[in-house]
């Protein structure tokens, strides 16, 4: 089993293909990253909403709020972390994984509120951290120690692919903006935990973006055997998402003959 989405479920340039609600995203993916939980808590009856529209098949990965990830950082924030868990909980059963996206100020001298943050949380859920220091990335000591806690509380390492967006030649304001913002680090395809989560950052050349993607052609169907990988594509322009799917689905196909048939969505060429 391999769950695979997008980074949102809705675009205004996503409505000519049929997707114009969560309700529709979820008939072409079966899982959403979630990114609206970083920046603020939505409201109880839009919860209950994104329930109403989903079915137990589907999966939410939301992230933590970065009032918790990024101004707290991580210490002090029980009452937050209550609220999240309480705003969210009618979704409770359609959890994928909850995650913390840390800042790369977040260094291994926190690694200890990391601790305490994570031995705190319910049981009833599983969890990802995506960590951005450069010493979580040097090989040394500093990520071993990242790689063993998360080990023992079986907690997943969120693995962040930026290489195409970073190749790309910046030609759109999309690309030069994403090359500003997202992290250049070194790819590490560790699996510390049984749910792997994979952020495929995408360019707008596709041919590239499927060149790079070969290699999780390989790592994702032998995760497969002894876990449940997640992968989540984006593009610099979020509007070029789905010709990134179409993109790269025949090749996943190949690999994962369990992802099914390409997300019936019409030829992006007539669209964009």
């Amino acid at each position: 089993m391999i769950y695979i989405g997008l980074p949102q479920w809705s675009h205004p340039k996503w409505v000519r293909l049929g997707i114009s609600s969560l309700e529709e995203y979820a008939r072409h993916f079966n899982c959403v990253e979630g990114n609206t939980t970083l920046y603020a808590l939505p409201k109880a009856e839009i919860v209950t909403r994104w329930r109403e529209q989903t079915t137990d098949n589907f999966r939410f990965c939301f992230k933590f709020p970065a009032t918790i990830s990024h101004q707290a950082g991580l210490r002090d924030c029980r009452d937050l972390t209550t609220e999240f868990f309480d705003r969210l909980s009618p979704l409770a059963n359609r959890i994928g994984q909850y995650w913390l996206q840390l800042p790369a100020t977040f260094s291994p001298a926190d690694l200890p509120a990391l601790w305490a943050f994570l031995d705190a949380l319910p049981n009833d859920f599983t969890y990802g951290v995506e960590v951005r220091h450069p010493l979580f990335f040097a090989k040394g000591e500093e990520e071993k120690a990242l790689n063993q806690g998360l080990h023992a509380r079986g907690v997943n390492r969120v693995i962040l692919d930026s290489r195409p967006v970073h190749s790309a030649i910046a030609r759109s304001k999309a690309v030069i903006e994403a090359q500003q913002q997202k992290p250049k680090v070194p790819v590490h395809a560790l699996v510390t935990a049984q749910d792997p989560l994979v952020r495929f950052i995408g360019s707008d050349n596709m041919e590239q973006n499927r060149q790079l993607f070969a290699v999780w052609l390989e790592k994702l169907p032998l995760w497969e055997h002894t876990a449940t990988p997640w992968l989540f594509l984006h593009t610099p322009d979020l509007a070029q998402a789905p010709e990134l799917v179409q993109t790269l689905w025949p090749d996943l196909q190949k690999a994962l003959p369990g992802v099914g048939p390409v997300p019936a969505l019409p030829q992006q060429s007539s669209l964009f």
